[in-house]
């Protein structure tokens, strides 16, 4: 998978969520939530945020649940606008390829962490999953 998450440094345990039995899901993947604890892959910047994918989950191994990072330091690759040190970031799934990161506008309602690094487009850098839902308007 490209841009996948890479875990650097864990401060909180992975927690278990539901999905589709059929549905393969990538280590490293960022997930949203639908239903109740109910994880798929992220495909849209508002999607409400499940976190990252701790171990790889086949589609063949047909398993009802997959465990996902809420909360660590990771790894991750900056979007099209790049990313900046101390900002909020959040996914940037429409203008950049999936799993990519870029700093959140303002008023931004969900945050998938803080930056760590300064990045350019395409680069690799640090930040802590920390996902936050605000209702800002």
């Amino acid at each position: 998978m490209a841009d996948e998450h890479t875990l650097k440094i864990e401060t909180e345990l992975p927690i278990t969520f539901t999905k589709d039995t059929a549905e393969a899901m990538e280590q490293g993947s960022c997930q949203k939530m639908t239903s109740p604890m109910v994880a798929t892959a992220a495909d849209g910047d508002a999607d409400v945020y499940a976190g990252v994918v701790q171990t790889e989950v086949t589609a063949a191994e047909a398993s009802p649940s997959v465990s996902i990072y809420r909360g660590g330091i990771f790894e991750g690759t900056a979007g099209v606008a790049g990313v900046t040190i101390g900002q909020a970031i959040r996914l940037d799934s429409s203008t950049s390829a999936q799993n990519r990161l870029v700093d959140c506008d303002a008023n931004d309602n969900s945050i998938w962490g803080i930056c760590l690094e300064t990045a350019a487009s395409g680069d690799r850098f640090l930040y802590e999953l920390n996902i936050t839902a605000i209702n800002a308007t």
